[in-house]
């Protein structure tokens, strides 16, 4: 079943919000050679692997940011309702965190889940890791995570890449590279602007897909530099995130199928909705 989605054509609209909870995450079944990930909106996955591994990246499930938007005068009001409750993600892994950023790294998240009983490891770079700790989340539940540093679990294997700030309140941005043992290498890029160092310093680990943030209104990659970058890496899958939650902040995902098809890798497009699920394999 998963061989036949993973060559499915590209779709042509995105699939409709799904609630998510885990234990349909729990009880999916991960065929070898393969990973599958859930989008939870904006930049936020939840990866499983085939030995049963779960991992969260930068889950943002509340709509917390409204606030700070209405300070600084942007519509950060929450668009596409999350797909899964904060207290849902008990039992998971690793919590990947790539900055400190409240839609990344979100205390409305956080709180409920530790509230449920959640007591996973927190992998985040060094900004990052400072305010898990001000949040109350002990340092015995935390690693700091710089680029080119590993962690694994079970038989998944993160790395830490290079990535490029917004501003000069969070220097430490990294993204994510996830190796699946004898399956798919994930490349999650984070908040960051296109450098070549991006691609240099990825190219090497052969990624199969790339989640790519292509909202360029906050000095991230635009739907043409993600592009670029996708096909300077070769990757056979790209998915596009960070482009659906906040009205001052959204971009329409087709533009980065677009670029890709002037990159003549048009084919590599994958769109799905929050809480839909996507297998992977290696090449």
């Amino acid at each position: 079943m998963e061989q036949d989605a993973f060559k499915d054509e590209i779709p042509k609209k995105e699939c409709p919000l799904k609630r998510l909870t885990m234990k349909q995450i729990q009880t999916h079944r991960v065929s070898r050679g393969f990973a599958t990930i859930w989008w939870l909106g904006q930049a936020g996955f939840i990866i499983k692997s085939p030995g049963g591994k779960i991992v969260a990246l930068d889950p943002y499930l509340s709509n917390s940011c409204k606030a700070i938007g209405d300070q600084h005068g942007f519509s950060m009001d929450r668009q596409v309702p999350s797909p899964i409750a904060a207290r849902d993600l008990v039992g998971i892994d690793l919590c990947l965190i790539t900055h400190s950023h409240q839609d990344h790294l979100d205390p409305e998240t956080i709180g409920p889940y530790r509230k449920a009983g959640g007591r996973c490891m927190f992998v985040a770079p060094a900004e990052a890791l400072d305010r898990l700790h001000s949040l109350g989340v002990s340092p015995k539940q935390t690693v700091m995570i710089w680029p080119n540093k590993s962690i694994s679990v079970g038989d998944i294997t993160v790395r830490a890449t290079f990535a490029i700030p917004f501003a000069g309140d969070d220097l430490t941005h990294v993204g994510y590279l996830v190796f699946i043992k004898n399956g798919p290498t994930l490349y999650f890029t984070g908040d960051t602007a296109y450098h070549d160092v991006l691609a240099d310093s990825v190219a090497a680990h052969k990624p199969d897909s790339m989640a790519t943030v292509i909202n360029g209104a906050f000095r991230n990659m635009g739907p043409a530099e993600a592009a670029m970058l996708a096909r300077r890496l070769g990757v056979k899958v790209v998915i596009p995130c960070h482009h659906d939650l906040f009205l001052d902040n959204c971009q329409p995902p087709q533009m980065l199928h677009t670029n890709l098809k002037l990159q003549g890798i048009g084919d590599a497009y994958r769109l799905f909705g929050a809480g839909c699920s996507i297998p992977n394999r290696s090449k």
